[in-house]
């Protein structure tokens, strides 16, 4: 996303939407009508409210496909029309409406994969690959980007985050620049904003910290993959948070969002010894 976004901030469109289209494994319904919009909440019957979709919503800017390749195949038909033709109907419509958007679209997987799988529609891709550009993944980059890609998301973070540790310790900052990183920099910054969440409270993130396929006996460079469950990340917060207020219950629901009764109940649940 930061690439699409940095692509719209540098164009004339700058001033204009920049509208994501995040999840597009949804119901292909829905996501027809989260695109080109409906003319009314029934399309049969016209009933409802108009609504417009995310292609009117950008026109004049840029509409960002976070995983071309998830979307279904009518909705690619829906596209190429789009780009071809520089209008669309909404849902229940008969009305060709003009629309005037960039569309960038980003995908984790090569082209020929997702072509061959049929994933994605050829002449889709051949409208989409005017400009190509190829992000190389985290286990590619040099040490000094990594570095620089661990700061920033340590300062973005922290700021969403009022007492959340600001810095790693020396040995988790080997860790994470240590790592056969499979993904992107979303993979980086979903580690360090778990690691925060569970290091809150203490003045920097350990490795302890750290999933746990970077703990794991074999050093940073151990690719097995252990990841923490949920229910163990939040019984990981709500032992460190009843640390930090020395066991105090009340301090510690109202720091965690939640009521001391549910706490105590996620105490017995995690059988937590406070």
């Amino acid at each position: 996303m930061e690439i699409a976004r940095l692509l719209h901030d540098a164009s004339p469109r700058a001033t204009a939407p920049f509208i994501e289209l995040a999840d597009g494994a949804g119901d292909p319904e829905w996501l027809e009508t989260l695109l080109v919009g409906r003319e009314g909440g029934d399309p049969a019957s016209g009933a409802g409210e108009r609504r417009q979709g995310l292609l009117e919503i950008a026109d004049g800017g840029t509409l960002f496909l976070t995983e071309v390749g998830d979307l279904p195949g009518p909705l690619q038909a829906t596209l190429v029309g789009v780009l071809e033709q520089h209008a669309f109907r909404r849902v229940g419509g008969s009305r060709e409406i003009p629309v005037d958007v960039r569309v960038v679209a980003a995908t984790a997987h090569s082209a020929s994969a997702l072509l061959s799988s049929g994933r994605l529609r050829e002449d889709l891709y051949y409208r989409l690959n005017v400009m190509p550009l190829v992000v190389p993944p985290l286990r590619e980059r040099t040490r000094e980007d990594l570095l620089g890609l661990i700061r920033r998301d340590l300062r973005d973070l922290s700021r969403a985050a009022p007492g959340s540790p600001t810095r790693l310790t020396d040995d988790a900052l080997d860790r994470l620049l240590g790592y056969g990183w499979p993904g992107n920099a979303q993979e980086l910054r979903n580690v360090i904003e778990r690691a925060m969440l569970l290091a809150r409270g203490v003045e920097a993130i350990g490795a302890e910290h750290l999933p746990g396929e970077f703990r794991a006996k074999g050093g940073p460079f151990d690719r097995r993959h252990n990841p923490l469950t949920m229910e163990e990340v939040e019984r990981m917060h709500i032992d460190r948070t009843l640390k930090h207020h020395g066991g105090n219950r009340t301090r510690a629901a109202a720091e965690l969002g939640i009521s001391r009764a549910t706490l105590i109940a996620k105490i017995k649940r995690y059988a937590i010894p406070h």
